[in-house]
């Protein structure tokens, strides 16, 4: 059974990061059935680029890279979930600074300077530090697309649109196995930004929507305020993420054979229950361009890990297991933002090498 998860503020941080926008309007719209959203009939496209899987991933990744704006983002679930934040992001050159301000739920503040993480948390007076490699825009590319992508999936203009006051180009992104969600992407149409993205599911429903409900691009927006405001942690304590850069090998790990489209990111050993605890964590990235899978494996113990469940917020899942080794147990926590088949084709896969 699956378990359905309230919304978070955590989840809309990483939703919005996964955000990126885009020419010209046409006037005419349509109610498409299933959901509401208004797109122009796709048969007189115009100067809507006709582009592969890779190109348009491309473009849409370089805006979220280029591109300073200012704007409230709202993340909703099938569920009928509801989470919003007040946005600040800002480039620089190659610095990319971000201000998320919680709008729903508990205060939270989440500063990202490059690849540095600082998340303030006022009722706790307690600010969380950490380093990411991936930064966790969408689309999720390391480096230079991989032309593999359009294997796994195929890239279909449905017309034109309009979020909050632009003008879009609509795309959807249909995976060519069970393996993955699909994508419905609104592209603002001057510069490739996405300001709305709906995450599809193997029946074509909409499990996941994120978008912008205001933006303002192009936005005065200082990197000197946002780095002085993430600087300032008086009052709060501040705890560091410990994380050491690894390998599976050195953590005896491996998979026995790769999950079709998903290829190893990054690979680190983390901290449990602060310094000086004794107790690491491996976390094992994977990612197929768009989606990622998380698998973080630890030493069990059943006073903190009584049972395996199967968690559900939006597009993300959660899946724990429990694996029997001969030298000592262990356990598995997936998470990833694919159906559950992949995090079980991963567990399946996942095997000790010592």
């Amino acid at each position: 059974m699956t378990v359905s998860l309230p919304m978070s503020a955590r989840k809309i941080a990483l939703v919005f990061a996964a955000l990126c926008m885009v020419q010209f309007a046409l006037a005419q719209t349509r109610s498409a059935p299933g959901g509401g959203m208004a797109i122009a009939p796709s048969a007189p496209l115009g100067d809507t680029p006709t582009l592969s899987v890779v190109e348009w991933l491309q473009r849409m990744h370089s805006a979220s890279r280029q591109r300073s704006y200012v704007g409230t983002f709202v993340v909703s679930a099938a569920t009928g979930d509801l989470s919003s934040a007040r946005i600040w992001h800002v480039c620089e050159g190659d610095l990319q600074m971000e201000r998320v301000e919680a709008l729903s739920g508990p205060p939270r503040s989440t500063f990202r300077r490059n690849d540095r993480v600082m998340t303030f948390l006022p009722d706790a007076k307690v600010v969380k530090s950490e380093k990411r490699d991936s930064l966790e825009l969408f689309p999720n590319l390391l480096g230079t697309p991989d032309s593999a992508l359009n294997d796994f999936y195929s890239v279909r203009v449905l017309g034109k649109g309009r979020v909050a006051g632009f003008d879009a180009d609509v795309v959807n992104l249909v995976p060519r196995d069970m393996l993955r969600f699909g994508y419905r992407i609104w592209s603002e149409r001057r510069s490739g930004l996405v300001v709305k993205l709906q995450t599809l599911d193997g029946e074509g429903r909409v499990v996941e929507q994120s978008a912008f409900s205001e933006l303002q691009l192009d936005a005065p927006v200082k990197v000197q305020a946002l780095s002085q405001m993430m600087a300032d942690t008086t009052g709060y304590r501040i705890e560091k993420s410990e994380l050491d850069r690894t390998t599976p090998q050195a953590e005896g790990w491996t998979l026995k054979n790769p999950v079709d489209g998903f290829k190893p990111a990054s690979c680190y050993r983390r901290t449990l229950g602060g310094a000086g605890s004794g107790e690491h964590a491996m976390q094992w990235t994977f990612t197929d361009g768009l989606a990622t899978v998380s698998l973080f494996v630890e030493p069990y113990d059943a006073q903190r890990q009584p049972k395996e469940v199967l968690l559900a917020l939006g597009a993300t899942h959660t899946m724990t297991r429990r694996l029997v080794d001969p030298s000592g147990d262990w356990w598995l926590t997936a998470v990833g933002e694919v159906p559950p088949q992949t995090l079980e084709a991963f567990a399946l896969r996942l095997a000790r090498t010592r």
